[in-house]
């Protein structure tokens, strides 16, 4: 039994899908059973040995194929984004363009990426061998995503995953399951190969994934994923795990202000702030404190709130659920009863989920708003001395996820952000690593384990390295070294080596220093 077994059962009732915005009802899912996944499982490993024989061209079609039902199917699939999210239509109208972008990116460069490897032998010795390591995928990939970005995140990580020739099952967030449940019935209206599968449902559903798939990618909080990590450690299944976030912002007194503001006010509330990268800390130097903090409170109280439709009417929508909202609403709490200040918002509307875009200042580190994840639409900020103390306290954290700097300098940019303990640092942007699929993107201390992206690493985490010998040039009977021992024979071979490995002519020839 492992540790996401003891979780309670709960009673096998559908999954109902709210609007947070209103609260009505939009969907149910259900919820699958431990019987159901492990069925689910069994059928998607049978299926994917034929899908890996496709190799990275053949599933290059498929995943084409994909990301032009993707693109026909687009309004559609925000229309589901945004009525289990309630986000603005600008918010929602990202996802599946960037769905669609990973998937001209990694079907693109698989083939490339999961290319046999010939690595140099390390000694002359090893001439003799022609050195192989090839990447094979992992049968069942189990993917779980969480519920800010229910088309996007799962992009993130089934795609790659298809691309080097895994089947793969995704688990949804309980609280948005339906862009998930429409990319499955995508991929089988396209007449795909039966080598993905969506298993909504509760915790059950999650940890059945966990406890039978042969790799888990979870996205989600930091308490979940060591569970998430204890389970896949009592089976020796490998696992990435992208945690908690409290990103910090440095902003210096020779950074361009107006944009500063901007970037962080976007940075921040982008998504109303439910993103794993949003800014949620920012440390301004003493000179310009003032005049920053003034932009960017004028910046975040211009926001427009509210329900949106088709249209571009709002920037900032509901949260996800009640319980993120009431999580929200204790940090600035918590911080105005303890001396802070709401210099715009503050509190939550009054309808829905909708908790007004926040900035607070006059906070310090002992607050909850700093010390714990806020996932919500505030940004606490803190005056500094210098950027030494901005540096010191960005690290006080027990995340390290991203991070930004914002200077007119982009060497003391450049310099500040390699003594940040974060997995990514942005200088003079915000978010903007999340679309630069190149590099790694994962997290520092309770941020995580592993990362996604990467260029070929982000294919390549996905399959098993698998190292072949083959002999370059005719073989004998018997190597130098096997059966019998023979002392000459031992004694030249050793001497072969010392000679291709110690330093010096005398060591080199057994003859001392």
């Amino acid at each position: 039994m492992t540790a996401l077994d003891e979780a309670p059962a709960v009673q096998r009732e559908d999954v109902q899908v709210h609007n947070p915005a209103d609260g009505r009802i939009v969907g149910t899912v259900p919820d699958e059973s431990t019987e159901a996944v492990v069925a689910k499982i069994a059928a998607l490993r049978a299926a994917q040995p034929e899908w890996e024989a496709l190799g990275p061209k053949g599933r290059r079609e498929w995943l084409l194929k994909f990301q032009d039902w993707i693109f026909d199917n687009t309004d559609r699939l925000t229309d589901v984004l945004q009525s289990e999210t309630s986000k603005p239509r600008a918010d929602a109208s990202i996802e599946a363009p960037m769905v669609a972008d990973l998937l001209k990116y990694w079907s693109g460069n698989a083939e490339k990426f999961l290319a046999d490897e010939h690595p140099t032998p390390h000694s002359p010795l090893g001439k003799v061998k022609r050195l192989t390591t090839l990447f094979r995928p992992y049968p069942v990939v189990g993917v779980i995503t969480p519920w800010n970005f229910p088309l996007a995140m799962p992009g993130l990580d089934v795609i790659p995953a298809l691309a080097a020739g895994a089947a793969v099952l995704l688990k949804p967030s309980e609280v948005t399951p339906l862009s998930a449940v429409e990319l499955a019935r995508g991929w089988e209206e396209i007449g795909a190969p039966p080598i993905f599968a969506v298993a909504t449902g509760r915790a059950e559903t999650g940890a059945a994934l966990v406890n039978h798939v042969d790799y888990v990618q979870f996205t989600g909080s930091t308490k979940t994923g060591k569970l998430v990590a204890m389970a896949c450690a009592s089976r020796l299944v490998p696992y990435s795990l992208e945690l908690g976030g409290k990103d910090p912002a440095i902003v210096l007194a020779d950074a361009d202000l107006d944009r500063a503001a901007n970037g962080i006010t976007f940075g921040g509330l982008f998504n109303s702030g439910q993103v794993c990268v949003s800014i949620e800390r920012v440390y301004v130097e003493a000179p310009v404190y003032d005049e920053f903090v003034a932009k960017l409170a004028s910046n975040v109280h211009e926001l427009r709130q509210g329900a949106d439709d088709r249209g571009f009417k709002f920037d900032q929508g509901g949260l996800a659920t009640e319980a993120q909202r009431d999580l929200v609403k204790r940090h600035v709490d918590e911080a105005i009863a303890a001396g802070a200040r709401a210099l715009t918002g503050g509190k939550p509307t009054g309808v829905g989920t909708f908790f007004e875009p926040t900035v607070l200042v006059d906070v310090d580190h002992s607050m909850s708003c700093i010390r714990e994840e806020t996932f919500g639409p505030t940004i606490p900020v803190i005056k500094v001395a210098d950027e030494a103390e901005a540096i010191r306290l960005a690290n006080d954290s027990t995340f390290g996820l991203s991070a930004s700097v914002w200077t007119g300098d982009k060497e003391r940019g450049d310099r500040i952000a390699r003594q940040l303990d974060a997995g990514a640092v942005n200088i003079n942007d915000a978010l903007v690593n999340l679309f630069s699929y190149a590099l790694p993107h994962g997290g520092w201390k309770e941020s995580g384990v592993g990362s996604r992206w990467g260029g070929a690493y982000g294919v390549r985490k996905y399959c098993r390295t698998q190292a072949i010998t083959t002999p370059r040039m005719p073989t004998q009977k018997k190597e130098l070294i096997w059966f019998p021992y023979s002392p000459p024979k031992f004694k030249f071979a050793i001497g072969v080596m010392r000679a291709a490995a110690a330093r010096g002519v005398l060591r080199r020839l057994g003859l001392g220093k």
